[in-house]
C-alpha cells in the first residue's frame, strides 16, 4: 500500500499569466458563481502545449471570491510546489496546506457561493468570512497516484481571515480540486510495471517468472515524469492490484538522494538506488531494471538504450539493455494474435488475412466446425494451435486443435444445464498460460447457482480436463457474469456482470492463486476485488482487452447512444482520437498489440477499423469476432 506519495519535480521553461480581478466593495452575499481554469488562454485539453503555466499572487485588496478563484486558478499552474497558490494561505495554512494528499476532479468547475452575513462562518467585525465550493466529482487521485472513478456531489468550504487588510484562506481541505479539463493538460498517465503473481503455477510456464503487468498512475506531465514514475514504482504496487503481483525491488528500495534519475543523451537510463545490498543477485537486479525500462518508456518519448543501475554510494549494480528487458515483457504470454478470426455466415471458424488492397478470408484448418448444430462463439487459444467453441444454443463447450493432423473431431469438455439466447456458456477465453475460462449462465437464478451471485466462472488448465469452479467474491444476489475476456498475464479479468435490470456493467477483477490446503494436489483460484471500470457507462454490452492497461468496450451512457470507446483498467478516459462511429454495435474484438486493427460486430456482419480512421465489412452476415486470447 503506498500512502506517503508526493508530486514533485523540475524548474520551470515557461509561463503564462493568469488574470485575476478583485472588487471594490465587499458584499454580505453573492451569487454562485463559476471557477473553470480550462477555460483561459494557453489550456489545452488534451496536455500537448508544452507552455509551463504559472498563477500570478492575490491581488490587492481582493474579496473572499476572487482570493478563491485565484487559489484555483494556481493550484493549476505548473509551479514544482506550489508557491503562487501557497500566498492565498494565511501564513499559518502555508506550511500545514498538503496540495499532493489527493486530487479531486470534477466534469466542469467548481461553483463558488458566499453565504448571507447569518452563516456562523462570517464574524461580526468582518474579519472572517467563509466561502463554499460546490460542483460534480467526476473521480479522485489519491496520494499514491492512483485513480479512483468517483461519481458524485463535491462540496467543501473555505474559511478566511483578514491578516494585515487582506483576505487570505485560513482553513481548506488539503489536495487540490480541479476541472476534468485542467487534469487532461495538466496529468499524464503512465503504466508503473510489476510480475505477475502466478504462486504456485508460475511453474508451469518457461516465463512464468517474467510476466509484467500494467499499473496505471498519474503523474504531473511537465514536474519530472521520470523521476516521479521511478519513485512510484518503488513505492510499490497499488493496493488494488498488489495482491496479484510482486516487484523484484527489496523492500525499503528508494531513489538516491540528491540523485533523480536520469536520460543522458544516449538514451541510458541512470537510477541510484538506496536500500538495496551491494551484492544484491544479479537475476534480481536485471528484473528490476527491466521494470523501470518498461514503466520509463511510458513516460517519456526518448527513446531507451540501457538502464543502469547504482547503488548509493555510485557502485554499479547492473546494467540491462532495452533489448534484454523485452525478455521481461508485458504481453509476454499474448503469443502472436497477428490476425482475427471470426464465424462466417455458414458459422464455420475463418481468418482474415491482410492484402495489399482489401482483406481477404482463409478457412481455417481442424475440426471445430464439426460442432453438432454450429458455433455461436470462438476462442483461439495464444499460441494459435488450439481453438475453443460454443453450440449455437449455447449448452456445449468444445476444444479442438487448428490443424488437420487430428481428425478425432471436436472433444465436448463441459456441457451447461441450460441453453438459450442468452444462457448457456458465455463466448470462452484463454489466458497466457494456456488456460481456457468461460462462464456457465442459467436462464433463471437457482440450478447451478453459486451464492451469493447465480451462475458459475469456470475454468480449463490446458483447456482440458474437468472444468474448475472459480468462485467470484463481490458478486451479489441477481447478479450474474455475461461476458468476460482474461488478460494474457492470467492475474487480470474483465467481467460485462448484469443485474436484476438486465443491464451490464464491465467489472474488473483479480485472479488470486493459492497452493491446496494441507499439502493437497492443484491450486485454488478466486476471483477477487471488483470494481467498476465504466461507471460513467449505464450498460455496457461487449469489451475486449486491447492493450496493457487499456480496454475497448461498446456501451451506452446515461440518455445517451450507444458508442465504442476505450478506458484504462483504472477506470480513466484514454486521450485518443475518438473511435470512428458505427452503428448497431453488437460485439468488439482488439488485441494487447495495440497496433493491431479493431473489430467489431453489427447487424451487417464483421467490420474492421483500417488506418484507425474508416470501418469496412470484411465478412458480411459474419460473427464473433476474435483475436487468440
Amino acid at each position: 500500500m503506498r500512502s506517503e506519495r508526493r508530486w514533485r519535480g523540475g524548474a520551470a521553461v515557461a509561463a503564462v499569466g493568469l488574470v485575476l480581478s478583485g472588487c471594490a466593495s465587499m458584499p454580505s452575499s453573492g451569487p454562485v458563481q463559476r471557477v473553470d481554469a480550462s477555460q483561459r488562454a494557453g489550456s489545452d485539453g488534451e496536455g500537448e502545449s508544452q507552455v509551463r503555466v504559472y498563477g500570478v499572487p492575490p491581488a490587492e485588496n481582493a474579496l473572499p471570491q476572487a482570493i478563491v478563484r485565484g487559489f484555483l486558478e494556481a493550484i493549476t499552474s505548473d509551479e514544482v510546489d506550489f508557491e503562487t497558490a501557497r500566498e492565498y494561505l494565511t501564513p499559518r495554512r502555508q506550511g500545514e496546506w498538503d496540495p499532493f494528499a489527493n486530487t479531486t476532479i470534477l466534469t466542469g468547475g467548481a461553483d463558488l457561493r458566499l453565504p448571507g452575513s447569518d452563516d456562523p462562518g462570517s464574524s461580526g467585525d468582518g474579519e472572517t468570512m467563509r466561502v463554499e465550493l460546490t460542483g460534480s466529482r467526476l473521480a479522485t487521485v489519491d496520494a499514491s497516484h492512483v485513480y479512483t472513478p468517483q461519481a458524485g456531489e463535491y462540496q467543501s468550504t473555505f474559511l478566511l481571515r483578514r491578516v494585515d487588510e487582506q483576505w487570505r484562506i485560513d482553513s481548506l481541505p488539503d489536495g487540490l480540486v480541479i476541472s476534468e479539463a485542467d487534469f487532461s493538460r495538466i496529468y499524464h498517465s503512465v503504466n508503473t510495471f510489476y510480475y505477475a503473481g502466478l504462486g504456485p503455477e508460475a511453474e508451469r510456464i518457461d516465463s512464468g517468472q517474467d510476466v509484467l503487468v500494467a499499473d496505471p498512475i498519474f503523474v504531473r506531465r511537465r514536474i519530472d515524469p521520470v523521476g516521479e514514475s521511478v519513485r512510484t514504482l518503488l513505492e510499490g504496487p497499488s493496493e488494488w492490484l498488489a495482491p496479484a503481483v510482486t516487484s523484484a525491488f527489496p523492500p525499503g528500495a528508494a531513489v538516491a538522494a540528491d540523485h533523480n534519475p536520469a536520460i543522458d543523451e544516449s538514451g541510458a537510463l541512470s537510477v541510484w538506488l538506496s536500500g538495496v545490498p551491494a551484492a544484491w543477485p544479479a537475476e534480481d537486479c536485471e528484473r528490476m531494471a527491466a521494470q523501470l525500462l518498461h514503466t520509463v518508456r511510458d513516460a517519456t518519448s526518448v527513446e531507451l538504450s540501457e538502464a543502469r543501475l547504482r547503488d548509493q554510494n555510485g557502485a554499479p549494480l547492473c546494467d540491462e539493455s532495452s533489448a534484454q528487458a523485452d525478455e521481461h515483457a508485458p504481453g509476454l504470454l499474448d503469443g502472436e494474435p497477428s490476425r482475427p478470426y471470426f464465424l462466417d455466415e455458414n458459422h464455420e471458424l475463418v481468418q482474415v488475412v491482410e492484402g495489399e488492397e482489401q482483406p481477404s478470408l482463409r478457412p481455417v484448418p481442424g475440426t471445430l466446425d464439426e460442432a453438432e448444430g454450429g458455433l455461436r462463439s470462438v476462442a483461439i487459444r495464444r499460441d494459435g494451435e488450439r481453438a475453443a467453441g460454443v453450440s449455437a444454443d449455447g449448452s456445449t463447450l468444445y476444444v479442438a486443435p487448428l490443424s488437420n493432423e487430428e481428425d478425432t473431431g471436436p472433444e465436448v469438455f463441459a456441457t451447461s444445464g441450460t441453453s438459450g439466447e442468452d444462457a448457456g456458456f458465455s463466448a470462452p477465453s484463454w489466458d497466457g498460460l494456456g488456460d481456457l475460462w468461460v462462464a456457465d449462465r442459467p436462464a433463471e437464478p437457482g440450478g447451478t447457482s453459486q451464492p451469493p451471485g447465480w451462475g458459475r466462472l469456470l475454468r480449463l488448465v490446458e483447456g482440458a480436463g474437468t472444468p474448475q469452479p472459480v468462485p467470484i467474491e463481490g458478486l451479489r444476489d441477481g447478479q450474474r457474469v455475461e461476458a468476460l475476456r482474461v488478460a494474457s498475464d492470467g492475474v487480470r479479468i474483465a467481467m460485462l456482470v448484469s443485474g436484476a435490470d438486465g443491464d451490464a456493467t464491465l467489472q474488473l477483477g483479480r485472479i488470486e492463486r493459492v497452493a491446496g490446503e494441507d499439502g493437497a494436489d492443484g491450486v485454488e483460484l478466486a476471483v477477487t476485488g471488483l470494481r467498476s471500470v465504466t461507471p460513467q457507462l449505464e450498460d455496457v454490452a461487449a469489451v475486449s482487452w486491447a492493450g496493457g492497461s487499456r480496454l475497448v468496450v461498446v456501451g451506452r451512457p446515461a440518455d445517451g447512444v450507444e458508442q465504442l470507446m476505450y478506458v484504462r483498467s483504472d477506470g480513466s478516459t484514454v486521450n485518443a482520437p475518438a473511435v470512428p462511429g458505427l452503428n448497431d454495435v453488437t460485439g468488439v474484438a482488439a488485441t494487447e498489440n495495440e497496433e493491431m486493427p479493431l473489430l467489431a460486430e453489427t447487424v451487417a456482419g464483421v467490420a474492421w477499423l483500417q488506418d484507425r480512421s474508416q470501418w469496412k465489412v470484411v465478412g458480411a452476415n459474419g460473427s464473433a469476432p476474435v483475436y487468440a486470447g
